[in-house]
């Protein structure tokens, strides 16, 4: 969560004669002001709010102190223009009158200058005075009419020049005139309502209309050269009660035609173009997932793998202005030592590292490598080693595991010593002292950076994280799956001695609190991950101890899984993942999570936008796209686990919601769509505001509908907004266009999801698996059965499957096989290289192992599924 504002206007003293009063300019001597109800239209201008929307130059940062705005500005300034405070996106109309006033000191005594002007070239002024400011508080009043009318001037406070370094602090900002702007209306465009970006073949298709009418509609399916591929007519759905529109809704999932271009017609209002096919989603994965290497944290972002507009030299290492997060101190008070905490990843719009919100994060990244071994259907390849855009590559391990290391790697860091107070856990966030302006370049961060009190659920969130790190790594890298298993350990130990060490919700300068009280949920999953991982008793009785363990409503809100509520991650791979529960006790997990789907989905069915988010109170949150994505989640899951398609349904309807069936017809990912969002609040991603920087890079997933429109943008534009209307595109309205890691982590996760569905016959499954084990202490025998269930022959053939853990393959026969790290290929000999329609091979191996170890679940012979035969 942050605040911060714009600085587009450092270049605005190259105006010409800016010392000279414009001619619509009154002198600076005092007015009257208009009457109260002529409209203001400076937001934020006593700074409760903080700094929103507010920004100042990159040299004079800005922060709001005893109430009021104020710059600390270097000696050696030349131009008034070297040092601005300033607000954008103000709205004047041509020969209204406006008087703007505020109240301002200075340490040093100086001439300011204040201008209303035009916030790009040519910069042209409705307003340009001069004021002299001291250390006394004096109230300043200029009057003005505008010659023009504007739709983003700006106010910008011009504090350079002077030879000594000084602070300028201003308070109780008016601009007031004019007459009332019209009620914000949202350019909808369409009223027909589809996923902009298509439909996979043999998935459902749905729409929405929005209409006046409550009788039925005749709708038309158009191709690209505008001939007619299928018709019918529309269902009225009455009042939606999330966007108090009137509805009707649309199905035409009987047509299966692959092809790009594809509109609906409804009453003569025609959709936004779409496509439908298998292949729909696979860059969005791929997107999806590079937004976490975009949003790196001490490393250099190369142009090489994103472009050269997403490109960046390192943050936060050390090299002015920054000062580093290799060596960091803790807010005073709060401990003595330093922490080496580089590395990670970059929360959301501002500078922060959080553990809370990187937990939640980095466990669904390795979840949706984790459910590759786990899921048939689930393919492994998008993920693998050079696949991603990393620099990691070459290196045999999964791509999305080298992402998730730069967060574990952080997340690790973040642990108090040994012999310090609390040692052991880790500490909540860490950020800078000061919210920064808006747009800042992380490497041209000033701000210095603090370590925030250690708390229970962020310790919790690492004894997670760090227990699946262990189990995922030890294929990969042996000493970097011990170090995590060891924090884990650690850190589970750490929050049982200190189980209510909670965060501070007033800890939000510079950074969001993160509050959490009721840490239950993260010692549930913290539980389940170490249970899982360990197979040690002690683990399994705190999750089967848990109050919240089989409570369906506890582990999974219908608000949806977040940052603060986190159990039911645990219970998800607890459910899909191999443990030592026992049969019962593992068909009651599973109980829980299709509990929760049925939930999700019928709410998903009743939807008239078919969204699976249908919170109790009805109120859409802070991040409501992200508690959407997380219910799905849930549904992706229950339909591995059951292949229901019921849940199927639910979760590519959760994504029509996303990507464009919606109240405001708007994709909320970047890059997606006809009409996608691409103003969303980051600190670099800002090309609203500076046109030399980038809109966010495609993959992007905006927080979208938030009602109660905390920022000062939402609240000017959006009040009395419906629950799923309370969204702007705009880069200043961080309560409803944020972007975050925690809303894109699901994203990912769906967006594989989907591709993996998208396959169609070609990931039905080919074959089935019998595979049998013998045990014993550091070595087993295993018997293969396979049967070609397809109907062709195979030859040659070639069955592949990862070991979850340290399995080495030694003595084989009846085939031969090879094996890279956990990866393992079995060919088979001269004799049995064909494998016809209903035929079977017999093989064997033995092998060595250490530890914890689990059969294989996921057979692919020549690259399609298998399924498999429980025998064991």
């Amino acid at each position: 969560m942050t605040t911060g504002a714009a600085a587009l206007a450092v270049l605005a003293g190259l105006l010409a004669g800016t010392v000279v009063t414009s001619p619509a300019a009154a002198s600076p001597a005092p007015a009257v002001e208009p009457a109260d109800e002529a409209p203001e239209l400076i937001a934020n201008g006593d700074f409760s709010e903080g700094t929103t929307p507010w920004w100042w130059t990159e040299s004079s940062p800005g922060a709001v102190v005893d109430g009021r705005l104020c710059a600390d500005v270097p000696a050696g300034t030349v131009n008034p223009w070297d040092a601005i405070i300033g607000q954008n996106a103000l709205a004047l109309a041509a020969g209204e009158g406006y008087t703007l006033s505020y109240t301002a000191t200075s340490t040093v005594p100086l001439t300011i200058r204040t201008n209303v002007q035009l916030g790009a070239e040519p910069w042209t002024t409705e307003l340009s005075a001069t004021q002299q400011v001291g250390e006394g508080a004096e109230r300043v009043s200029h009057t003005f009419t505008a010659a023009a009318d504007h739709d983003a001037a700006q106010l910008v406070f011009q504090l350079g020049g002077s030879e000594k370094a000084f602070t300028f602090c201003v308070d109780e900002v008016s601009l007031r005139g004019g007459t009332a702007p019209p009620p914000y209306e949202p350019d909808t465009g369409s009223p027909v309502r589809v996923n902009q970006v298509g439909y996979l073949t043999h998935g459902p298709k749905n729409g929405t209309y929005v209409t006046e009418a409550t009788e039925p509609l005749p709708w038309t399916l158009d191709a690209a050269d505008g001939t007619r591929r299928a018709s019918g007519t529309t269902t009225p759905a009455g009042i939606d009660t999330t966007s108090r529109q009137n509805v009707h809704t649309f199905d035409f999932g009987t047509f299966t035609t692959p092809g790009q271009g594809y509109t609906v017609t409804v009453a003569e209002d025609r959709s936004e173009p779409f496509a439908i096919g298998d292949d729909l989603y696979a860059s969005l994965r791929t997107d999806a997932l590079a937004y976490f290497y975009h949003n790196r944290s001490g490393i250099e972002i190369d142009a090489d793998l994103v472009g050269e507009e997403y490109a960046r030299p390192a943050g936060h290492v050390n090299v002015s202005p920054n000062q580093g997060d290799n060596d960091v101190p803790c807010q005073p008070g709060v401990c003595d030592y330093r922490l080496d905490a580089a590395g990670g990843w970059y929360d959301a719009g501002d500078h922060g590292k959080y553990v809370v919100n990187g937990g939640i994060s980095v466990a669904q990244l390795m979840s949706a490598f984790e459910r590759t071994l786990t899921e048939e259907s689930a393919d492994p390849a998008p993920l693998g080693d050079g696949e991603l855009p990393l620099p990691e590559h070459g290196n045999a391990i999964p791509d999305i595991l080298d992402e998730a290391r730069w967060e574990m790697d952080f997340l690790m860091r973040m642990q108090v010593p040994a012999g310090e107070p609390l040692a052991g856990m880790a500490h909540h966030k860490l950020h800078d002292k000061a919210w920064t302006g808006l747009p800042t370049r992380p490497d041209r961060d000033p701000q210095p950076r603090e370590l925030h009190p250690p708390s229970t659920a962020a310790t919790l969130n690492l004894a997670a994280t760090a227990a699946q790190c262990a189990r995922l790594f030890a294929p990969y890298d042996a000493a970097f799956a011990s170090r995590c298993g060891q924090a884990a350990r650690t850190a589970w130990n750490a929050a049982k001695a200190h189980p209510d060490v909670l965060a501070d919700p007033d800890d939000g300068t510079g950074g969001g609190a993160y509050p959490d009280t009721d840490v239950r949920d993260e010692f549930y999953w913290a539980a389940a991950e170490l249970f899982i991982t360990t197979g040690q008793d002690v683990y399994r009785q705190e999750v089967l101890g848990s109050p919240l363990h089989g409570v369906t409503d506890a582990v999974f809100p219908r608000g949806g899984i977040s940052w603060g509520s986190t159990a039911g991650l645990g219970a998800l791979d607890l459910a899909t993942v191999p443990n030592r529960l026992s049969a019962d006790q593992l068909k009651a997990v599973r109980g829980t999570v299709t509990r929760a789907a049925d939930g999700y989905a019928a709410d998903s069915g009743k939807a008239a936008y078919g969204v699976p988010y249908a919170p109790s109170d009805g109120h859409y949150v802070w991040g409501s796209n992200g508690q959407v994505a997380n219910n799905m989640v849930v549904l992706g899951t229950a339909h591995d686990l059951t292949g229901k398609a019921a849940y199927r349904d639910a979760v590519l309807r959760g994504l029509d919601y996303l990507l464009g069936r919606n109240p405001l017809n708007t994709s909320y990912v970047t890059g997606y769509g006809e009409r996608d969002a691409r103003n969303q609040h980051h600190r670099f991603w800002a090309h609203q505001l500076d046109p030399s920087l980038p809109n966010p890079a495609p993959g992007s997933l905006a927080g979208g509908p938030n009602d109660a429109i905390q920022d000062p943008v939402a609240q000017s534009r959006l009040k009395g907004c419906a629950p799923a209307m309370c969204y702007i595109d705009h880069i200043e309205s961080w309560a409803t266009n944020e972007v975050t890691i925690n809303w894109n982590a699901p994203l990912a996760w769906i967006a594989g999801y989907a591709d993996d569905l998208g396959g169609g016959e070609n990931r039905a499954a080919a074959c089935e698996v019998a595979y049998t084990s013998q045990r014993w202490d550091g070595g087993f025998t295993t018997q293969v059965v396979l049967k070609n269930t397809a109907t062709r022959a195979l030859s040659p053939w070639q069955l592949t499957w990862s070991f979850a853990d340290t399995q080495r393959v030694t003595d084989t026969w009846g085939v031969t096989v090879s094996q890279t790290g956990p990866q393992v290929v079995a060919t088979p000999l001269s004799w049995n290289a064909s494998l016809p329609p209903g035929g079977t091979a017999r093989f064997g191996f033995n092998g060595k192992s250490a530890g914890q170890v689990n059969d294989p679940r996921v057979f692919r012979l020549n690259g399609r599924p298998c399924g498999v035969t429980p025998i064991r």
